[in-house]
């Protein structure tokens, strides 16, 4: 009696193009995290230093006031377009379901 031989696979599995993909795909996340790295923008000149927040200021208290360059005027009249701006939304709100009777197409 001949022995059975062990089934041999015939050829190798095609794996070239999800290796091409992983590493297309660490490519780019190893690139953008470059990027980040090296276009990263300092700080923004026009923003103000928090005296109080720095870290190596004791954390400020429920006592404790901001600073006055930070506190609002409560004296200030609001402009037309900043009163318009905080004016509650109106009308109807936009939803994934249709209205009652409205008709498809």
């Amino acid at each position: 009696m001949t022995k059975p031989h062990p089934h041999k696979p015939t050829a190798q599995p095609k794996t070239f193009g999800i290796n091409a993909l992983s590493i297309g795909a660490a490519a780019i996340g190893l690139g953008g995290a470059l990027l980040a790295v090296f276009l990263r923008s300092k700080a923004n000149p026009a923003e103000h230093a928090a005296p109080d927040l720095a870290l190596d200021k004791p954390r400020p208290g429920a006592t404790d006031r901001a600073p006055a360059a930070f506190r609002p005027d409560p004296t200030a009249v609001p402009t037309k377009a900043e009163r318009e701006s905080l004016r509650p939304a109106t009308g109807p709100a936009p939803s994934f379901a249709a209205d009652r009777g409205s008709t498809l197409g």
